[in-house]
């Protein structure tokens, strides 16, 4: 019997990737090969390195959320932000599995569980702040800087429905932050150890995390740098293939491909969806379709090059814990006995 949550993402998944299978035959697999591997290696790794330094700012706009007296240190949230995007970007899991997992590898390098978890659903929130920004930039600059054809209708409407997605997307997280106390402790009671700090402890850390509004404000600024950032990195990549291009349009082309990916959330990794997105949009900037998937496809190979080593660290790590974790409850067992 298979259960019914896992076997619609099985077929969600499926969808999406015969999806992107499609788009690729369909443009040509040989220009977007010679397209994706005109970076070569040394531009391959140019992208990987980018991608780390990315992590840097990602983890840095979680750890300003923290107030001082919780003597955090800020590799600890840059490598629990890795964790976090290496497990939604390579696991078939939902955004929320890798939000549980990046605070798990928080609280296993002795960050407290009600911090933890408190301020990785309040950098969630900022994060999607800045996404809203974002694509609200790169809608402006598609329908007051670009040729409009039969393309720009379409896309510019499903940015804008990405962008309203987001938006109550948002505001639902805000409203669970504040009235969903008894489901978020049920929920949070599942997927961690039980807490000994009283039901509510989750909430009050997060209403004292809102209550600095400069620190959410700088974790937002932060988040802002990461997605210019994401874009160029798009940029580099279209360098590295002989493409040309202003950084404004491909800031654009990358503000509406996330608005897309948000339409679609419930798809694994974005499957299928990416690609259709990239090869869609691209042209409307003056950028060839194969060049757009071939971005797509070395975004995902640097997924897997960075993420996979992550993972593997993790569960390393993971393992190391659950050994100590096993010996301390063996060894009290035995002194009760």
């Amino acid at each position: 019997m298979f259960r019914a949550p896992k076997f619609r993402l099985a077929v969600i998944a499926i969808v999406g990737g015969a999806l992107a299978v499609y788009i690729l035959k369909s443009i040509g697999l040989k220009p977007i090969f010679l397209a994706a591997t005109a970076v070569g290696w040394r531009g391959f790794t140019i992208l990987c390195l980018y991608q780390l330094g990315l992590f840097v700012l990602l983890g840095t706009a979680w750890h300003v959320l923290l107030p001082a007296s919780c003597h955090s240190r800020a590799p600890v949230f840059i490598w629990a932000r890795m964790v976090r995007d290496a497990t939604s970007e390579l696991l078939p899991f939902s955004h929320l599995g890798g939000i549980v997992l990046g605070a798990r590898a928080a609280i296993s390098h002795g960050v407290q569980q009600p911090v933890a978890f408190a301020s990785i659903v309040t950098d969630v929130t900022t994060e999607m702040l800045a996404q809203i920004a974002f694509t609200a930039v790169g809608i402006v600059i598609l329908t007051t800087s670009t040729p409009h054809n039969s393309m720009t209708f379409p896309i510019s409407s499903t940015a804008a429905f990405g962008l309203a997605t987001i938006v109550l997307c948002c505001a639902a997280f805000v409203a669970f932050q504040r009235y969903g106390r008894t489901l978020t402790t049920k929920l949070i009671s599942r997927l961690f150890r039980a807490p000994r700090q009283s039901p509510n402890w989750q909430q009050v850390i997060s209403r004292r995390l809102y209550r600095r509004p400069a620190k959410v404000g700088l974790s937002v600024l932060f988040h802002c740098g990461g997605w210019v950032a994401s874009a160029l990195s798009t940029w580099i990549a279209l360098s590295l293939m002989g493409v040309h291009a202003h950084i404004w349009p491909v800031l654009a082309l990358e503000s509406l491909v996330c608005a897309v990916r948000s339409t679609a959330f419930l798809v694994p990794n974005g499957l299928g969806v990416q690609e259709v997105a990239y090869a869609a949009i691209a042209p409307l900037f003056g950028i060839g379709a194969e060049m757009g998937l071939a971005v797509s496809v070395l975004k995902r190979a640097r997924d897997v090059a960075v993420g996979l080593p992550i993972l593997l660290l993790w569960q390393r790590s993971e393992s190391r814990n659950f050994l100590a974790y096993k010996s301390v409850a063996a060894r009290r067992a035995g002194q009760g006995t």
